[in-house]
């Protein structure tokens, strides 16, 4: 792979006539939108491979990737503990639609490093978020929820609600919001209360107005889909105050969990919520969600409790086994959140010289191992909101995406989104991203 700008563009004739075909069949040629890459222009690339820290697509190109399937490879694509544990449970059959014991070892290494007292495995972090709010409600007998402008929940109806990238739409802060999509019927979005992420006033204020019709707060410890969103201490000090109105406190760490530490954001943070939604590593690159917490709230679940929650899938074999192995790997490595933590502020340091050498404005928001370089001129740190980041040009950011990409780094195809870094990115995939990113700068500031 050359960081040099590609005398022709990479050939992408396999990847334009697959997306032709997948356009006949599948709405937008893709099964979930953001990889049409409709934000920053050109033909999504299809992907024949993934190993370490690189893809390779159809037409034969390879790719630094800081995607990473949108989180799950924290180890790397295609590690071999993965890898060799999958294989050894692919022989013994591939669903049982009955228990079995990596369903109980996963989960009493989820509850030992987290802290949950009991969890249920689901098939995808969307199940995780609705399944945790239907608990909520069955606990507390309440029907109302809060959620935060910008957070994503997946895509469950009462969660389409001013969420992350989507269509978002002007609300009263202590009334529901419209939905982001349509086939969302108001009546059910209505059910949802929408308040500021960072804005403990805000959040206070709707609890005090609401707090006794309301059986939770959802949220995102460190949001991902409106870019990386970092809360202040005051803000994590409101979302505590939930309780004190009897509102159960749910952390969606689909995203965050295992990635920001062991315990996740949540213990990075020093959280301590009722409820706590998994995805994405816990499956180690397979489909897998879980949602756990108190058992005083978890014994609510059928067959236990009178909530109810099933599926065919959960606690699929093949899955168990990637997690285990997932997880295991990353508690054998405790310098390996230190080097991720390392390698993404070596990042971002080197982003903000190459942007500011050519005098292009970019504002870096980072933690752990997740990062979003906003385009535009204020301090870093100083985006913390939706609203914030909503204020970026994204047509500078395709510009800059469409200059990676040429020079072979695969980035997250959406201004508001983060990007991933994993255990394969090492020294030569920095120097490579650095090269790449001050040439895309460069060349997005001899354009403006």
């Amino acid at each position: 792979m050359t960081t040099d700008l590609l005398a022709a563009p990479a050939a992408t004739t396999r990847s334009e006539a697959l997306f032709a075909r997948a356009r006949a069949v599948t709405p937008g040629g893709v099964n979930s939108p953001v990889r049409a890459f409709r934000s920053v222009g050109g033909t999504p690339r299809f992907i024949a491979k993934a190993d370490g820290a690189y893809l390779t697509d159809a037409d034969g190109t390879r790719y630094l990737d800081y995607i990473g399937s949108w989180g799950p490879m924290i180890l790397g694509h295609n590690h071999p503990a993965v890898r060799e544990a999958v294989a050894e449970a692919l022989p013994l059959g591939t669903s049982y639609g009955a228990p079995s014991e990596r369903e109980v070892l996963l989960a009493e290494l989820v509850t030992r490093l987290t802290g949950a007292e009991r969890v249920r495995f689901v098939s995808s972090g969307t199940e995780a978020t609705m399944s945790a709010l239907r608990l909520a409600r069955g606990f507390t007998g309440r029907k109302y929820t809060v959620k935060f402008r910008g957070n994503y929940h997946g895509h469950a109806d009462g969660l389409l609600v001013e969420a992350g990238s989507g269509l978002l739409t002007n609300a009263d802060t202590l009334g529901a919001a419209a939905p982001s999509s349509a086939g969302v019927p108001e009546d059910y979005a209505r059910l949802t209360l929408v308040s500021e992420y960072n804005d403990p006033a805000a959040l206070d204020a709707l609890m005090a107005a609401r707090g006794d019709e309301i059986a939770a707060v959802i949220f995102e410890p460190v949001v991902g889909n409106a870019g990386v969103l970092i809360p202040t201490p005051d803000f994590l000090a409101a979302l505590h105050r939930v309780k004190d109105r009897g509102a159960l406190l749910i952390a969606d760490e689909v995203m965050t969990g295992f990635r920001l530490s062991l315990r996740g954001a949540t213990g990075l943070l020093g959280l301590e919520p009722d409820l706590t939604c998994w995805g994405k590593i816990i499956g180690g690159g397979l489909p897998v969600g879980a949602y756990g917490g108190r058992a005083e709230v978890m014994d609510f679940v059928s067959p236990q409790g009178p909530v109810y929650q099933a599926g065919t899938l959960s606690g699929n074999p093949l899955a168990m086994a990637a997690g285990l192995a997932t997880l295991k790997t990353l508690e054998a490595d405790p310098g390996l959140y230190a080097r991720l933590d390392a390698y993404t502020a070596a990042l971002a340091g080197g982003l903000r010289a190459a942007a500011q050498e050519a005098g292009v404005a970019i504002s870096i928001n980072h933690v752990g191992s997740m990062l979003t370089a906003f385009h535009q001129g204020v301090p870093d740190g100083s985006i913390r909101t939706y609203t914030d980041a909503a204020r970026s040009d994204t047509a500078a950011f395709a510009h800059w995406f469409q200059g990676l990409l040429a020079r072979g780094v695969y980035w997250a195809p959406s201004q508001f989104e983060s990007i991933f870094v994993s255990a394969a990115h090492g020294d030569e995939e920095l120097g490579l991203t650095l090269e790449a990113a001050q040439a895309a700068y460069a060349s997005l500031g001899a354009s403006a």
